[in-house]
This record gives C-alpha cells, sequence and structure tokens, in this order.
C-alpha cells in the first residue's frame, strides 16, 4: 500500500498570486478546468496501489471541507485535510501529522509540493525508489538554465548510482542544473531523521531564549540537506513538463499544458475552437466566438458574438460581451468585460532559445518602481465597460473602470 501527502501551505503563502487568491485559496484556483491541486489527486489516484492522500495545510477547515468531499466522490479514494494549528513549514507539518502518515504501514508515500504543476510520473518514481534498497527520500529532479538553477533547490548526484551527494536550497552561487521538483516518494523510516531534526529545533528554540518557532522545520534545508552524502537520498531526473505555480502568468502557461495533456477531455462547443481549449457544459458560448488557443472557461461563463478569447482563463460566471478581445489574461469569477473592450496582457513564458528554460517568476515591479508586464488580471466582480483598452495591468476586486489603463495597478 503506499499513500500521498500534499503539502498545501496556508492563506499566509502565495501573496504573489494576488489578487486571484483573494476569493480563491490559491490551490483550488482552476487551471485548464480543475482546481491545481486535483491535478494531484487525479495522478495518484492512477496508481492503483494507493490508497490514502493527505492534504497538510493552514486553511481553514470550512474552506477545504467541500473540495475534500468532491474529490471523495469522485475518485472513491480515503482523502482527508489536515488542519496545521499554526504554519509549521514545508517539514514540520508532515512531522506534526507524521502518525496519520505512518496509519495502514504503508510501504512507502509520495510527497508532492501543492503549488508545481507536471505530467507527474508517480510509478516511474516508485519504480526507481523500490530499486534502491537503502533510500529513504527519492526526488524528482530536472534540468534547469545555470541561471534560473540558483532560485531552486540545487543537487549534485553521483551518476553510477544517483545518489544525492551534495543538496543546497537556493544557493548563493552556483551548485548544479540539476534542480528539485517538490515531488517525492519517502520511507517511512525519514520520520526517525525528522525526529532529530525535531530535536535540534527544540535545542535550539530553548536555548535561544525562545527565538523562533520550535515546531516549524524546513523540509529542504532541515531534513534534503543533512541527508545529502549518506545513501539514502537520490534522484531521478526526468524530462517529463514540470513548472512551479507562483504568479499568475504561470498559471497561464500551466493552463496551456495542462490542456494539452488532458486534450482528449476538452469539451466540445458549437463555435470556432482553436485547440486546446476547456470548455465548462454550464458555460454558454456563442456559435461566432472564436476561442483559442489555450484557454479554460469555467462554469457559468457567457460569451457573446463575435469574442475572440486566446491564452486565457475566463473563471465561473464571467460575461465577455460582443467583438471583444481578451489575450493572455485572467477575468476573475462574475467579471464584465464591455462590447468592443481590449483585456491583453504580456506572456511569460520560458525563454524558447535556452534549453531548460523555466519560468521566469519576476516581481510585481522592477528597479525603477515601474509594473513589470505580465498576463493582465481582473479580480472578481470587475467591470471593464464597452470600448475600453487595459493592457499589462491589475485590478482588485469589484472596481468599476471608467477609462482604459496600461501598466497599472488598480486599486
Amino acid at each position: 500500500m503506499l499513500k500521498a501527502v500534499i503539502l498545501i501551505g496556508g492563506p499566509q503563502k502565495g501573496t504573489r498570486f494576488r489578487p486571484l487568491s483573494l476569493d480563491t485559496p490559491k490551490p483550488l484556483f482552476p487551471i485548464a478546468g480543475l482546481p491545481l491541486i486535483q491535478h494531484h489527486i487525479a495522478a495518484c489516484a492512477n496508481l492503483e496501489e494507493c490508497k490514502e492522500i493527505l492534504i497538510i495545510g493552514s486553511y481553514p477547515t470550512s474552506i477545504m471541507a467541500q473540495f475534500v468531499t468532491d474529490m471523495q466522490k469522485e475518485y472513491r479514494l480515503i482523502i482527508r485535510y489536515l488542519h496545521e494549528f499554526m504554519p509549521l513549514g514545508t517539514g514540520g507539518g508532515l512531522y506534526h501529522f507524521r502518525d496519520q502518515v505512518r496509519a495502514g504501514n504503508p510501504s512507502a508515500f509520495f510527497l508532492l509540493n501543492g503549488d508545481v504543476c507536471a505530467d507527474f510520473p508517480l510509478k516511474e518514481l516508485w519504480k526507481f525508489h523500490e530499486g534502491k534498497p537503502n533510500a529513504l527520500v527519492t526526488i524528482m529532479g530536472t534540468e534547469a538554465t545555470r541561471q534560473q538553477s540558483v532560485y531552486y533547490g540545487c543537487m549534485v548526484r553521483e551518476m553510477n548510482t544517483n545518489a544525492v551527494t551534495h543538496y543546497v536550497e537556493k544557493p548563493k552561487s552556483y551548485v548544479s542544473t540539476l534542480i528539485n521538483c517538490g515531488l517525492y516518494v519517502c520511507s517511512l523510516l525519514v520520520f526517525q531523521i525528522m525526529a532529530e531534526a525535531f530535536q535540534r529545533k527544540q535545542d535550539s528554540f530553548y536555548n535561544g531564549n525562545g527565538q523562533g518557532s520550535p515546531g516549524y522545520m524546513s523540509w529542504e534545508q532541515d531534513v534534503l540537506s543533512p541527508l545529502a552524502g549518506t545513501n539514502k537520498l537520490y534522484a531521478l531526473q526526468v524530462t517529463n513538463w514540470w513548472s512551479q505555480v507562483k504568479t499568475a502568468g504561470s498559471a497561464v502557461y500551466a493552463n496551456r499544458h495542462y490542456l494539452e495533456l488532458h486534450q482528449n477531455k476538452s469539451s466540445e462547443a458549437l463555435c470556432k475552437i482553436l485547440p486546446d481549449v476547456f470548455i465548462h457544459p454550464t458555460a454558454i458560448v456563442d456559435s461566432t466566438a472564436v476561442i483559442g488557443p489555450n484557454v479554460s472557461i469555467g462554469a457559468g461563463v457567457t460569451i457573446k458574438a463575435g469574442v475572440r478569447i486566446k491564452e486565457s482563463i475566463i473563471l465561473n460566471n464571467a460575461t465577455v460581451h460582443e467583438h471583444s478581445l481578451v489575450m493572455y489574461s485572467v477575468v476573475g469569477q462574475d467579471s464584465t468585460v464591455g462590447e468592443w473592450s481590449r483585456v491583453e496582457g504580456t506572456p511569460s513564458d520560458p525563454d524558447p532559445n535556452k534549453p531548460f528554460a523555466k519560468m521566469d517568476n519576476t516581481p510585481l515591479f522592477n528597479n525603477d518602481g515601474r509594473l513589470n508586464p505580465s498576463v493582465t488580471i481582473l479580480g472578481a466582480g470587475v467591470t471593464v465597460p464597452a470600448e475600453r483598452i487595459l493592457l499589462n495591468s491589475i485590478v482588485l476586486p469589484h472596481k468599476h473602470l471608467t477609462r482604459s489603463y496600461k501598466n497599472e495597478i488598480i486599486l
């Protein structure tokens, strides 16, 4: 038997995802028609050996309860949400709920970060882990550019055995182009290593006059780094698509790839579609609209005559009126785009001319204090009047625009 643990953090995290996360928690934000972590759950459910999925985070239970119920019904698996009483870090929450993970004595468990998107090769990762009798943890790794690698966990491995000899989380200088994807297979014996790390945290807390939090533990720094070089930490390098969802721009990028992975599941509509597109069955799309490529349209959305949408996500109950254009944008739930309006952002894709390039999660502002060009975001309940242009801008929820904007944040 196997289990899976999905780490989703809490409302204190994901600030770069605002204003989208003001109404919908980032783990539940729809990408390619499914909540972000439902892609994780679907991948785990495809493994017959996986019998239980535990979701660990500090979001209130009331926010997650309905989602968990829906997932249990859809995948017929034991799925539970374990609420951290306070943010405990990437390792602290896992260690706090160690008895829940160990219950039933699974042979191993998957550990997945909730903000990654991938063509999850879980079976391949599990088989690789099984072939390493000494392995406590196996990391899924991928290649990055030399310049971008320092923004991720970097590892050096022994080429013949794939044992990780050195691991540094977000190093100050170049270590390796092999980076951590945030997907792991773990033996239950890893909790012994975590117990030692937890004890060091306790000793530090009480010897340091109560500085810091005794329960807070970093999986990467307190567990993976000490394991490197002990022949108990291994890495499987894959070439599958992988990305993180840190910003709205990365959500649009992930939307494109998930649509490609699940293209046979996309809905059909009586309009012109340029694949790949997801249209919710309850959405109303005029036959003269042109949708795609890489568009997701949520429940209850209305798309009227002559509308053109590409490389965008349209959230639930939004309305796009006649002859409007939406490109490289996220239109929030219950928002309205007036007729003959143009809502357009700038794609923030990886550099196609650099092999192994990843998404650049650039800061909101550049060194001159100007807004960095990215996708345009309409928060929930925003109204864009007729014949307005909105370029490279972010609009907070429930705003009624009165003019056109370019490179601005509308508060």
